[in-house]
């Protein structure tokens, strides 16, 4: 009889029932009523109280019954801990059976109970069950120590089993050998302190390889993993490596198949680029990823999303391949919209004929998405492809001609881009687009238009009439439209001054006075200023010429590229997204810096540390890896920031032409006049706003907050920390600067992507000064595309001190709606020189006797400083105070001795030697020795300057 009949409903007293029974003498009614008991835990009902009779059950030579018994247990014992305890003996009388599979039951149940009172129990018949002689016990022991590690690591550590683990790597059964494989993969990859253990040397990979024949589907999953982080270091091992793997290409199973594709795209990087082996390989790549694509549609979604970043690294491999990727009628719209991305990254001057015709019949499916993404491909296409770029533009028009309204939109949003790309090229279909005007109802689709009429206006006719009637209503508009309508009708009045001076009067007005969109307001009050204060400069600015447009921007970035190329056959890569964002406690295999340096562990440093004690941390230190600052456990996560509350603005109705004089223009004055401007434009002037209107705007085109520096006080000029390839089209360049006694980071936030940013937040990694943000990030939200943003960032010590090497440096996380992206700088020293840093006379005299002459490091200036008086300024204004001088020798050499205290109280004495010819020998002592190279550059930077 089947087993449904104990999931019946039970009847009352049923428990009392089975307790008799499990005290019984029949093994027949003990098994049935496990059963019962096993069916109503399932359903959710609680028969914990039956927990003692369940493990007198314990002792049986019956495998069936054993198994419902510790299948009891496992799910009991978390809550039952004290009465666990009684099964402890059990267990480790049973981990001695003759028979194996008890043996192996027995350590297996073991691991899976997380109560620490029984983990101290499980070491001895772990360690035993290691070096059983029979293979099944040991591939389930290896899989229950790293179990265990996840209860309990130190235990694991001390007990040795890690070794013992390893010891498994050169076991003679393969089974054994995947196990331990994998259970060594769980460890590396949870514990930062056995984050080398994966590590394998060349023995170890050839005992792997060796295994890989034989083992099951999954075990060479495992395998194949592993040898995926190995990195050879010759040429002849790594195409050793292919040899062996590349056989697994023609596995049934798509795991095998996609682990054995990321072996080898990790061991091409190593292969000579021009060698005849490579392209070889490169061949036969290409079948078992075709072969893929003929199974299930879910195999066929997750093939696809490889074989997406496998095509962005070596579009070789598939660009002969490219009818594969032609959408089935029959397809679900997830594998189509994959396959459709995949054709576009294959596009080149040799398919695109047949890609093109293959997307005009998509364009005229039922499906809207699908249809949409299909007009989408075709511009992108001609954007990759110039030589097709007539082909698809033609195509565009014949789709226009249909009048379906969503594929009249998108056509228009990807013939925008296609303007951007050739400009005055394709002029001739603006007149068949504006036919189309009353069918545009979707934001994309009506800025881009507008966009196109702004640009085009003077070979447009009636284009007056056209952008008047978008004004209409122009509250009613999306955000998007109502920028791209001022910004086009200010193109209109700059190329047509003397016909358009009321609709650009009307539009600035719409925009300053009657919306309560930040951005929007901004900009037109930069427009207005722009055109009363000088013509010139407003066509310079918004009729500048565009960046250049590539089909290449929704590439991943190289780095993040790599990083899920090792990730291939896993969720990351069907994510498109590091483990980290999305695992909790995942090691991230994407460091903020790429080199390892020394740093003090979690219970070395604390915040509570002087600083006088970061000299006595040993170089040897450990590296540990820097924590992700989306990682929960690091601290605050970055928070979304709030917008500015902007204040209403009431400015007076500007006017438009008219007398009325040049009024004086002050952009410190707290009002102003009509300031008219004439001339250049044809006669037409435009009246600015009262200034008072515009203030805390949040615009730093008009910041007045950021304090000025004080005289000779140095700031280094700013650097890019974060080029816009690694950024996504986000790069910053700043600086650090000290300003009325705070640290302040100065940097510009430029967008160099097609697309606005937003939402911007900052986060320092742990530093040797505790350096963290006073305050949120301020970064203009939206950030348009080509627009730079200046912000100035105050600096506090209230973080976590970590040793850094070298001491100045200062890791970041900037955040915004892209992404999250890591870069590091150096903290100028000068600039953690603090005010109080002057000694008293005597308090300086004692302190540098009693400094050893071993803290004193001497350096020769390669530069003259005659001019004393210079000197000293630019030390007294960087918080370099002069303690006391001295005039010595015949030759009159000036003795300067100075005192600086740092930020974290630290304090540093100098001796300036300098002689008449003005040769200079600078003199440092300190009880922190690691902080003189530090020193050492700054006063040289400031001397130098």
């Amino acid at each position: 009889m089947s087993d449904a009949k104990y999931f019946t409903t039970t009847k009352k007293g049923e428990l009392a029932e089975l307790r008799a029974d499990l005290q019984g003498d029949k093994r027949d009614k003990k098994k049935d009523a496990i059963k019962k008991i096993i069916a109503n835990m399932t359903v959710g009902k609680d028969v914990s109280s039956l927990f003692p009779d369940i493990v007198n059950c314990m002792q049986t030579d019956n495998l069936e019954l054993k198994k419902l018994v510790y299948l009891y247990l496992m799910n009991y014992a978390k809550s039952q801990p004290d009465l666990a305890i009684l099964a402890v003996n059990t267990f480790s009388k049973d981990c001695e059976d003759p028979n194996p599979l008890i043996r192996a039951l027995a350590v297996r149940t073991m691991g899976c109970i997380r109560v620490d009172k029984i983990t101290e129990y499980l070491c001895d018949p772990l360690r035993k069950c290691l070096k059983d002689e029979d293979p099944y016990v040991r591939k389930t022991a290896a899989v229950c120590v790293a179990k265990l590690h996840d209860i309990n690591s130190q235990l694991v550590e001390e007990q040795g089993f890690l070794d013992l683990l390893r010891e498994l790597l050169s076991d003679s059964v393969p089974m054994v050998v995947a196990n331990a494989v994998a259970s060594l993969a769980e460890i590396s990859e949870t514990s930062p302190a056995a984050a080398d253990l994966g590590e394998l040397d060349t023995p170890a990979i050839n005992k792997l390889l060796t295994a890989l024949n034989e083992c099951t589907e999954w075990g060479q999953v495992f395998i194949l993993d592993s040898i995926s982080n190995y990195h050879p270091s010759e040429e002849r091992e790594a195409q050793s490596i292919c040899e062996r793997v590349t056989p697994r290409l023609s596995h049934a199973n798509a795991a095998v198949v996609l682990s054995a594709v990321k072996v080898l795209m990790q061991m091409m990087d190593i292969l000579p680029q021009d060698s005849g082996y490579l392209q070889g390989l490169t061949r036969k790549l290409a079948p078992p990823l075709v072969t893929l694509l003929s199974t299930e549609a879910e195999i066929q979604y997750v093939a696809l999303r490889n074989i997406n970043l496998i095509v962005q690294k070596r579009p070789e491999i598939l660009r002969d391949e490219i009818k594969v990727f032609f959408v089935k009628y029959n397809d679900p719209i997830y594998v189509k919209l994959e396959k459709l991305d995949v054709m576009i990254r294959l596009c080149t001057s040799q398919n695109i004929s047949s890609i093109l015709s293959e997307l005009k019949e998509y364009a005229t499916e039922v499906d809207v998405d699908f249809v949409r993404k299909s007009v989408r491909a075709i511009g992108r296409c001609a954007i990759k492809v110039e030589s097709s770029a007539d082909k698809c533009v033609s195509t565009l028009v014949d789709l226009i001609q249909t009048k379906v309204t969503y594929v009249v939109q998108e056509a228009i949003v990807v013939i925008k881009d296609i303007f951007r790309k050739y400009p005055n090229q394709y002029e001739g279909i603006i007149s068949t687009l504006c036919q189309n005007l009353d069918s545009l109802d979707e934001p994309d689709a009506r800025a881009s238009m507008i966009w196109i009429l702004g640009e085009y206006c003077d070979r447009i006719d009636e284009v007056e009439e056209i952008l008047g009637s978008f004004l209409e209503g122009f509250q009613d508009e999306n955000p998007q439209v109502q920028l791209q309508l001022l910004t086009a009708v200010v193109k209109l009045f700059l190329k047509k001054p003397t016909t358009t001076q009321e609709l650009v009067q009307m539009v600035l007005t719409k925009a300053t006075q009657d919306t309560d969109n930040p951005d929007l307001r901004d900009r037109g009050y930069i427009y207005w200023r722009l055109l009363s204060t000088d013509p010139a400069a407003a066509k310079e600015v918004v009729l500048a010429e565009k960046p250049v447009i590539s089909e290449e921007t929704d590439l991943l970035e190289p780095s993040l590229l790599d990083e899920l190329l090792c990730h291939i056959s896993t969720l990351a890569s069907v994510y498109h997204k590091p483990p980290s964002a999305f695992v909790e406690g995942k090691i991230p295999v994407r460091k903020i810096t790429l080199d390892k340096r020394p740093q003090q562990s979690e219970s070395e440093t604390t915040e509570d540390q002087p600083p006088e004690q970061l000299s006595a941390v040993s170089s040897d230190t450990q590296p540990t890896p820097p924590q992700d600052p989306q990682d929960p456990g690091t601290g605050d996560l970055l928070g979304d920031l709030l917008s500015l509350d902007l204040p209403s603005y009431n400015a007076a109705p500007p006017t438009i032409g008219g007398g009325g004089g040049l009024a004086e223009f002050d952009m410190l004055s707290g009002g102003i006049g009509g300031l008219q401007l004439g001339g250049p434009l044809g006669g037409g002037m435009v009246t600015a706003p009262p200034p008072a209107s515009m203030a805390g705007l949040g615009m730093d085109f008009f910041s007045l907050s950021a304090p000025a520096p004080q005289p000779n006080n140095l700031v280094a000029p700013k650097t890019v920390w974060l080029n816009s390839t690694q950024g996504k089209g986000l790069e910053i360049s700043g600086t650090f600067a000290r300003r009325n006694g705070k640290v302040f980071l100065d940097a510009t936030f430029t967008n160099k992507a097609l697309g606005p940013m937003s939402d911007f937040a900052i986060q320092f990694n742990k530093n040797s000064f505790g350096l963290a943000p006073a305050a949120q990030l301020y970064v203009q939200s939206p950030l348009f595309p080509n627009q730079p943003f200046n912000t100035s960032l105050e600096l506090v010590t209230g973080g976590v001190v970590m040793l850094m090497n070298p001491l100045d440096l200062l890791q970041v996380a900037v955040k915004n709606n892209v992404g999250v992206f890591y870069f590091s700088c150096n903290i100028p020293a000068y600039t953690l020189f603090v005010e109080d840093g002057k000694m008293d006379r005597k308090v300086f005299l004692s302190s540098w006797k009693e400094l050893p002459s071993s803290n004193e490091v001497q350096k020769t200036l390669s530069y003259p400083l005659a001019d004393l008086d210079s000197v000293k300024t630019k030390l007294e204004a960087n918080n370099v105070f002069i303690i006391a001088e001295r005039t010595v020798g015949e030759d009159m050499q000036v003795l300067l001795y100075v005192s600086t205290k740092l930020i974290n109280g630290l304090t540093v004495l100098g001796e300036l030697k300098i002689l008449r010819n003005g040769q200079t020998t600078l003199s440092l002592k300190t009880n922190a020795m690691n902080v003189v190279p530090l020193v050492q550059s700054s006063l040289d930077a400031i001397l130098s300057q």
